[in-house]
């Protein structure tokens, strides 16, 4: 096979990691990316190409997609958008800032990204742009309504863009995972204390009590599925000729989804109301 490059964001660990590796391993010529130096740093010891991006930070990202054109002569054929963060809270406990935030890195980013590499795709005539999605892009659960939200936009953006794309060899697939064991639930749990912290009072303080019992705590999910679980699917949307929409990643996702296009909205929300 032809070696072919990809541009992963959010490899520091979890699902982008666990990416950036097996591809590289399968041929792959991999760009992990990170946020921070010294988990540039890190990667690099691993063996991968890695350089600094902040999906938060327009130059960031042009800067990073320059050093690799640099480096490929020109050429980029894949780009996954792995990079995320999770706001927990009830909606109206959430202020603008942090809602934002959420947004700033689940949903413009990606966005800009791909709008930065569409010119490059389009000039060589062809290209996969991924999407790491949720389970959550399809349905919602309380007390994650940020998360939902700007995974609710990243599943719209990212069908409109491919209906633009209809025609072209550039092609767009979402992968949307349930539970994966990653660092987003620690990062989260962090984020969660310090909004926390600056809450007097709440509506909601029975139901964060059974959130931190349950989601934030650290114990085996017999559901959870380790990040390496995503990879399959990964390569078909990179490799097939004709890739899929959607990758539903685990049986709960799949399970979920499915029910979704079955159940009417009312009972559908009574079964997300079992799942605590």
């Amino acid at each position: 096979m032809e070696e072919k490059s990809i541009l992963i964001t959010g490899c520091s660990s979890g699902i982008g990691l666990t990416s950036a590796l097996a591809l590289k391993e399968r041929g792959y010529r991999v760009f992990a990316s990170a946020r921070k130096e010294n988990d540039v740093a890190r990667l690099r010891a691993q063996g991968l190409e890695s350089l600094q991006l902040d999906v938060n930070d327009k130059n960031s990202m042009q800067k990073a997609l320059d050093q690799v054109l640099a480096l490929t002569g020109g050429k980029l054929d894949a780009l996954f958008n792995n990079a995320g963060m999770l706001q927990a809270g009830a909606i109206e406990d959430l202020s603008r800032d942090q809602l934002r935030a959420q947004f700033e890195t689940n949903v413009f980013g990606p966005m800009e990204l791909v709008r930065l590499v569409l010119p490059i795709m389009r000039k060589q005539g062809q290209g996969r742009i991924i999407q790491n999605s949720s389970i959550l892009g399809i349905i919602t659960l309380p007390y994650y309504g940020a998360y939902n939200a700007s995974k609710f936009a990243l599943e719209a953006f990212s069908q409109t863009l491919r209906q633009e794309l209809r025609g072209t060899s550039i092609h767009v697939s979402l992968i949307n995972p349930g539970p994966i064991t990653t660092q987003l639930r620690d990062n989260a749990y962090q984020l969660y204390q310090q909004q926390r912290d600056q809450r007097v009072s709440s509506a909601h303080e029975k139901e964060y009590t059974r959130l931190e019992q349950t989601y934030f705590k650290k114990q085996k999910n017999n559901l959870s599925l380790p990040s390496s679980a995503v990879v399959k699917q990964l390569i078909h949307a990179l490799e097939h000729p004709k890739p899929s929409t959607h990758y539903f990643v685990g049986r709960p996702a799949q399970s979920l989804a499915l029910l979704h296009r079955l159940l009417p909205d009312c009972a559908m929300e009574w079964v997300l109301s079992k799942m605590k």
